[in-house]
């Protein structure tokens, strides 16, 4: 498992906050406001409705702080905490109106959130620490930095964040440059500051590749009879990931073929959210 993730700075999301809330609340709270009183102050729990994994409390906290910037957020279970049904994640006191306006926008970031922390969690778990479990870039647009930092939370690890964080070749790259040669050398002789990786979908291209000095390739749908024997061809010479329908069920197996890299869309583009309640009292 790996360490407890940092956190992505308060810059990083917070006018992503801003815009979210200004989607929910519009002109404004019309039921709070005809219900409840303004000087009225509350008490919310956010609960665990079933076992999971915490993340996005800093997004959840700046959330209340948006709508009501004197509220207290108090954490009981942390990003990357596991909870069980019932366990209060976090409690925030403030103004009624405040903490009810804020309620659907602060459940949506945590439950998101939170699902994909679980998820992760669940095929780290099953990895057993004999590969590494990456995220891709299957992100919500203008949610990669919180969505990444979930995957982190679960336990998982990020491969890129963007695009200039790395030489990806894909199937695209090959047709254009020509082959997966031609682009695996210019992508060699052009860059000395990111890592290379090449996306091989046979064992031919898989020997072009090692012939080109790729320090690390991607079997992208191989079967495992096909990924044991490009472990083999490999022989050390580079890491290796492996991509395409990767499910909890199959992970087990693949973990025993000495591949070193799984990567999952799915932990993003597919998690689903977990069930969180907000329960308010008088304060």
């Amino acid at each position: 498992m790996s360490a407890v993730a940092v956190p992505p700075p308060v810059e990083a999301y917070a006018d992503l906050v801003r815009r979210a809330l200004a989607e929910d609340i519009g002109t404004g709270d019309v039921t709070s406001t005809l219900t409840v009183d303004a000087d009225a102050r509350a008490r919310g729990t956010l609960a665990a409705k079933s076992r999971l994994v915490v993340a996005g409390l800093d997004v959840v906290a700046e959330v209340f702080r948006q709508c009501d910037p004197a509220a207290v957020f108090e954490v009981r279970w942390g990003d990357g905490s596991v909870c069980d049904e019932g366990d209060a994640i976090a409690i925030v006191t403030g103004t009624a109106r405040a903490l009810l306006s804020a309620e659907r926008t602060a459940l949506n970031f945590l439950q998101r959130l939170s699902g994909i922390a679980t998820l992760t969690r669940r095929f780290v778990e099953a990895a057993d620490d004999r590969l590494t479990v990456l995220d891709t870039r299957k992100t919500t647009p203008t949610f990669r930095e919180l969505e990444k930092y979930a995957v982190r939370c679960g336990g998982g690890t990020n491969h890129r964040v963007r695009l200039d964080a790395g030489v990806l070749i894909k199937d695209n790259h090959k047709r254009l440059a020509g082959g997966i040669a031609q682009a695996a050398a210019r992508a060699q002789a052009g860059q000395s500051h990111v890592p290379v990786e090449a996306e091989v979908e046979t064992l031919d291209e898989l020997d072009q590749a090692l012939e080109a000095g790729v320090p690390r390739v991607l079997l992208d749908n191989f079967t495992v009879y096909d990924i044991r024997e490009a472990v083999k061809r490999v022989a050390g010479r580079a890491k290796i990931e492996v991509s395409g329908g990767i499910t909890l069920e199959r992970i087990a197996e693949l973990a025993s073929t000495g591949v070193d890299f799984v990567s999952v869309g799915a932990l993003t583009h597919s998690a689903p959210a977990v069930d969180i309640s907000f329960e308010l009292e008088t304060a």
